[in-house]
């Protein structure tokens, strides 16, 4: 088994200071923009001024750099990060953060840093190249693997690669099948590329470190499925096996998979939604997730109904209880909120 370089702190760090304000906004909304500051009361992240994050660069001092003049403490926004999720250990901090910004685990000794809002684009590009090198999954090893997970919603937002590049640990390149999906805005722009490396032989998650990667901008964006435009109904989740397996048994749904527990809380979902169908993961992450977005939703006047598996997650469900009772149940907590044929007819 081929092992990556470790994530590198100092890299991640840098890369949640891409955009601080925007860090700022979703970890410490009670926060408030003062300036070129966000400014809150303590790392806790309370309404107050005492401590300030500085969120653009400015005569040679960086962005992403915060010092609580109450008591000294200063650090940088995987510190704050830290304090805001502790207890955390500190390799789960790390891949909560490369989750948060929905990028592969960074790797050090990457060369200089280039010009901000350049390097976003540049990613975006490239993980539109990426996807259009991609194949159909018919009869691919990505179909095999999401039918053999009990999958059977699939979609454009899918696509096949034979042999996706990756940089092993002594800097060799390999090539990895890999399942691709498309991440897209509201306006159906591809703005990233979700890879899942899969191994040829077992037709499973690839033996190397974090099987699961994006390329481009997820924060806020998703892969879609269905008639998702203009639709007045919507069903979002986490994991793109937990979505598809809510979508198995709703065959005819609007989807989006966020990805992550984490951007599934900061999705930006359509103007035209009047109802948000949120598919969680059975834990405290999942739970934190969806009613970060149920509740925004709700003040934005869209009805959020929120959807738990009753195993960890909804692929379990539906490889353990077969497609026919998942539809059974999702029926039943659908019609609690309107008739589930009206919303979407099989």
């Amino acid at each position: 088994m081929t092992r990556f370089a470790k994530l590198d702190p100092g890299a991640i760090a840098s890369g949640l200071a891409r955009d601080t304000e925007a860090f700022c906004r979703y970890w410490f909304p009670n926060g408030r923009k003062v300036g070129n500051f966000w400014q809150m009361a303590d790392v806790t992240g309370a309404r107050g001024r005492s401590l300030a994050v500085r969120l653009k660069a400015h005569g040679g001092r960086q962005a992403g750099k915060w010092v609580d003049h109450a008591t000294g403490e200063y650090g940088d926004l995987l510190d704050l990060l830290q304090h805001q999720l502790e207890p955390v250990a500190y390799p789960d901090l790390l891949r909560q953060a490369t989750d948060y910004l929905g990028e592969a685990p960074v790797m050090p000794n990457d060369g200089p840093s280039r010009d901000e809002p350049a390097a976003v684009s540049n990613r975006q590009a490239a993980g539109r190249r990426l996807f259009s090198y991609g194949g159909p999954i018919n009869n691919t090893l990505a179909e095999a693997y999401l039918r053999g997970r009990g999958i059977a919603r699939f979609g454009p937002a899918l696509a096949f690669h034979r042999g996706v590049y990756l940089r092993a640990e002594d800097g060799t390149r390999l090539e990895i099948p890999a399942l691709l999906a498309a991440i897209t805005d509201n306006a159906g722009r591809v703005t990233g590329c979700s890879r899942v490396f899969l191994n040829f032989e077992t037709g499973s998650l690839a033996d190397i470190e974090a099987p699961k990667r994006v390329l481009g901008r997820l924060h806020g964006n998703g892969v879609r499925f269905g008639k998702w435009a203009n639709c007045t109904d919507l069903l979002v989740g986490e994991g793109l096996e937990n979505t598809l397996s809510v979508g198995t048994a709703l065959p005819s749904a609007a989807l989006v998979s966020c990805l992550t527990a984490n951007h599934l809380a900061a999705f930006n979902y359509p103007s035209s939604i009047q109802r948000l169908w949120i598919a969680r993961d059975n834990d405290k992450t999942g739970a934190r997730a969806a009613f970060r977005l149920a509740d925004r939703a709700d003040a934005d006047g869209i009805e959020p109904v929120v959807l738990t598996p009753e195993r960890n997650d909804f692929n379990l469900d539906l490889a353990e209880c077969g497609v026919t009772e998942l539809r059974r149940r999702l029926v039943a907590l659908i019609d609690a909120q309107a008739s589930e044929h009206d919303l979407w007819p099989s």
